[in-house]
């Protein structure tokens, strides 16, 4: 295969393969080379298009016809002709009047139907056995009279417009001018060096050379002698006014062109280097040499993508729709899959883990560590309430009499009404990893996509296994709390003893003493307590030890901004605000004092409530207890409350308080490590036995194991998609390591002085040298080249330095008809300018420098 033959193959693979990639909701970041169309409004831009495509297919009329840009990509095809718009997905253009009539009801949709104007292009795709792969854009010409509906500043928005286009490095540059105009002062050429000030990238074309007048002709222009460019000019000539009018076919105005220039005496030695089918032929040139430049990257690049796309394939490549046994062996591997995600996810195992948030396993350890000992403090009792109570007891236990010893009885009902409240937290425990778990699963099942009902139903399955489950362990967590009402054990190696209990006198807050100043916890918080001047809240960074709250600016933690001390602080619950989406807990002191400046609570808040039940968990460590509800009502009971005890009643109150204390330490701790077990237990363990082992027996009793492997339509669709897509890559790298490297690539021309195109437009008074006039000024010099009158040197043509001293004695010149212009003769020195007339010596003749080499 050789190197044209592999890019006329690639060339529609990518684009295939781009098509493709925009169909999944990706890219392909394949940049093929456009080629913007600029030119005047009477340039001809239209017909060179319509010659590339072989068809009338463009829309007519006076003014500015082009009101949007037209992306215009020509596809070999190698059966039939049609156009398909990007705009109307999926509908072939079969007749080319149907396409002129979209494009300008398309415009009118965009722009209105008086001469507005609009950047966003049109796309047409144009495939046809008649074209070459190339992509065009036609741009509006330029013009600097509004009319209709355009704004005042047409000229600018125009220019922004082809600016869009042409700035590109891989946009090749058409410049159309007419031959009948003026060449020097051409509004695309100005364009094309602005853009392109090396004319790397720029291509001249030449229109109307038939409608020169007699006499004149281009022939020094084509042949790049006069006014250069980098890569030359192509002429081209399309059809008249007249032609289009009377329906003159494009092959027969083809066929004509090629006739003319065949037959014009001064461009039939060139005939074969003009022409709509040449200059075709070096645009497709062009776009081949770039890809042979992005060839390697091009294949790295396809390369990754279908190393990226290999596993999702991998279940595909041997899809074989009719295989009866293709259903079981799927139902299959979606119950493996399905079982190994919720091992994963509940053990933290596997290759892919979450890097964003906690999930599945994290977060059922988080609600046993954090959540669930914080629900249980809640629940724990109140100093106040709880003495009176031993109080009242006690006294209910002597009755008539008067007690002399404190009784046990006491003891065992204050305790008894402790245990009792340890149920509810325990309860909620059990339900918060009953919902976490359902997460899982469904999470786990996301990845059934694909077949929806065998989605459903594993769902429906799963889900009653596990709503069984949270019924039996919450069964076996109300048991537990029966078991430990059923029995108090005085003899428990941890407990104090009535014989210890009068002589305790325990600091409770030695705990927390004990453990040091040791830093707890550290992280960012917002605060509330700020005024709105300041904004109204602010983030801080905040680190937590076992004996003071402290925040700072920043994590470097150097800005210190306060310490507050956590005696006697307490934490209370914030309801979430209306116009905050954040959730909150405030800190307050329980001697009514200011913890901040002029604040008697300190507001904070975090992100999510997960983060903010673990910055309670972190308080609970550091001695900070939650708010209850007799803390709120302290002012209304303390006046209803019984007068003060007798000191022997307050000695057994004190006994009691201590046994209760130092009993329910004990049974909480059972509680926090018992609950998680009888939890991990019967609804995870079992549940992940009942996955592997008992699932997929439901699934085949449940109904025909048939449908429930029926594909979604979205499924089935990416899954062709996929795979034609994954072909389409294995295609195209073939078809790249097929292609002769070793061709011969067209090198690009030397640079050449374009200083003649002016950087800005011409002003009154400069005089302006037109294609026509110049021609004109070459063909009626006279043919004695003694009597040629001397002509402007054109620049870097002349040879630097100074003139030499003699004057060489030298026959005049013979020009030949179709040389470039003469040299001008240099005036020696001493000799006056040639404006002064003169006659020179009879001994000295007029030297001719020579030319550079």
């Amino acid at each position: 295969m050789t190197t044209n033959q592999g890019m006329e193959q690639l060339i529609p693979l990518v684009n295939k393969l781009q098509d493709a990639f925009a169909h999944t909701g990706s890219t392909l970041n394949i940049d093929l080379p456009q080629i913007a169309v600029v030119g005047g409004q009477s340039a001809g831009k239209s017909s060179v298009l319509e010659n590339f495509v072989g068809k009338d297919f463009l829309p007519r009329g006076s003014g500015i016809v082009t009101r949007r840009p037209l992306v215009l990509q020509l596809i070999t095809a190698k059966n039939g002709e049609w156009g398909e718009f990007l705009h109307c997905k999926g509908k072939k253009f079969t007749d080319f009047n149907e396409i002129r009539k979209e494009i300008e009801e398309e415009t009118d949709r965009m722009t209105g139907s008086n001469k507005g104007i609009s950047a966003i292009p049109i796309n047409l795709r144009v495939h046809s056995p008649h074209v070459l792969n190339l992509t065009l854009v036609d741009l509006p010409g330029m013009t600097k009279v509004p009319v209709g509906d355009q704004p005042a500043d047409i000229e600018q928005q125009i220019r922004d417009m082809i600016m869009q286009f042409v700035v590109k490095d891989n946009c090749l540059i058409l410049a159309v001018s007419p031959a009948n105009s003026d060449l020097a002062n051409s509004d695309a050429l100005k364009i094309a060096k602005e853009f392109d000030p090396q004319g790397i990238r720029t291509i001249g074309v030449i229109t109307k050379l038939d409608l020169m007048d007699e006499g004149t002709d281009a022939k020094h222009i084509l042949e790049n002698k006069h006014l250069p460019l980098r890569r030359g000019y192509v002429g081209v000539v399309n059809r008249s006014q007249k032609d289009i009018d009377g329906n003159k076919d494009i092959k027969a105005a083809l066929s004509a062109e090629r006739r003319f220039f065949l037959s014009h005496p001064a461009y039939r030695h060139m005939a074969d280097k003009l022409g709509t089918p040449y200059l075709q032929k070096i645009l497709n040139q062009q776009l081949t040499n770039h890809i042979k430049e992005t060839l390697p990257a091009l294949r790295n690049k396809l390369q990754k993508q279908m190393m990226d796309m290999e596993k999702e394939v991998e279940e595909f490549k041997n899809f074989k729709p009719d295989d009866p046994s293709r259903k079981t062996k799927a139902m299959l591997q979606m119950i493996q899959g399905f079982n190994n995600s919720f091992e994963q996810l509940i053990e933290g195992t596997g290759a892919s883990i979450d890097t964003l948030e906690l999930s599945g396993g994290a977060k059922i350890n988080r609600i046993f560590h954090e959540r669930f000992p914080y629900e249980l403090v809640k629940m724990e009792f109140d100093e106040q309430t709880l003495r009176k109570e031993i109080s009242v007891v006690i006294q209910n236990i002597h009755a008539i009499r008067t007690g002399l010893f404190t009784p046990d009885t006491a003891f065992e009902e204050i305790v008894k009404s402790q245990i009792a409240k340890l149920k509810d937290p325990a309860l909620k425990c059990v339900e918060l990893v009953s919902t976490e778990l359902m997460n899982v699963l469904r999470k786990c099942s996301d990845k059934m996509g694909r077949y929806p009902m065998l989605r459903e139903e594993t769902d429906r399955v799963v889900s009653t296994n596990v709503r069984e489950k949270e019924a039996m362990t919450k069964e076996q967590v109300a048991k537990l709390i029966d078991f430990e009402l059923s029995y108090i054990n005085t003899n428990h190696d941890d407990f104090i003893g009535f014989a210890n209990a009068s002589q305790k006198g325990v600091d409770r807050g030695a705990k927390k003493k004990s453990v040091g100043n040791q830093v707890i916890r550290k992280g960012w918080l917002t605060m509330h307590n700020l005024s709105f001047i300041k904004g109204g809240s602010r983030d801080f960074w905040f680190t937590l030890s076992a004996e003071q709250f402290q925040w700072y600016k920043d994590e470097e933690e150097k800005d210190k901004k306060f310490l507050l001390s956590l005696d006697n602080i307490r934490l209370r619950d914030l309801e979430k605000g209306f116009m905050s989406s954040k959730y909150g807990f405030a800190l307050f002191s329980t001697e009514s004092r200011n913890v901040y400046k002029d604040y008697r609570q300190l507001e904070l808040s975090a992100e999510t409530q997960e983060e903010v039940d673990s910055w309670k968990a972190s308080f609970l460590r550091a001695g900070v207890y939650p708010e209850r509800s007799t803390e709120k009502n302290q002012d209304s009971t303390s006046g209803s409350s019984e007068t003060s005890l007798d000191p022997q009643l307050e000695r057994q109150v004190e006994t009691i308080r201590n046994l209760v204390d130092s009993y329910m330490a004990i049974v909480s701790k059972t509680i926090r490590d018992l609950v998680p077990k009888i939890i991990m237990n019967i609804m995870i363990g079992q549940t992940k036995e009942f996955i592997a082992t008992e699932v997929l027996a439901h699934l085949y009793s449940s109904g025909n194991g048939t449908d429930l492997m029926e594909e979604s339509h979205e499924e089935a669709e990416r899954r062709d998609t996929m795979l034609k897509m994954y072909h389409s890559l294995k295609e195209a790298l073939k078809v790249m390591g097929d292609i002769n490297m070793k061709t011969v690539q067209t090198n690009l021309p030397p640079p050449v002085d374009n200083s003649w195109i002016p950087e800005e437009p011409a002003t009154n008074g400069t005089p302006a040298q037109s294609l026509y006039a110049s021609q004109q000024s070459y063909n009626r010099q006279p043919s004695s080249p003694a009597r040629r009158p001397p002509s402007r040197p054109q620049m870097g043509r002349m040879a630097p330095g100074p003139p030499p001293t003699q004057a060489p004695s030298l026959p005049p010149p013979i020009m030949p008809s179709n040389a470039a212009p003469p040299i001008p003769n240099r005036p020696m020195p001493g000799r006056a300018p040639p404006s002064i007339p003169r006659r020179p010596a009879p001994s000295q003749k007029p030297m001719i420098p020579q030319r550079p080499t």
